[in-house]
């Protein structure tokens, strides 16, 4: 009953942590060029393709709150 409760309250809050997270900053760093936004090559330097050589990308709970929002509208 306690470790129910325990896991419950435990999701619930992160949950709520991550949509604030995301709420507040909808994007985070880019997981293929570690937010530089370029790669080293051997014949110089590549713009990362993911994130259009930002070093950020939307997160995953904003593109669903984006989607969610698009259907209601």
């Amino acid at each position: 009953m306690y470790l129910a409760l325990l896991v419950a309250i435990t999701t619930i809050t992160s949950t709520v942590c991550y949509a604030a997270k995301c709420y507040v900053s909808p994007f985070g760093r880019c997981r293929k060029c570690q937010g530089k936004g370029r790669f080293p090559q051997r014949r110089g330097i590549r713009c990362c393709r993911r994130c259009d050589a930002t070093g950020l990308r939307l997160r995953l709970g904003r593109h669903v709150w984006n989607y969610v929002r698009h259907l209601h509208h």
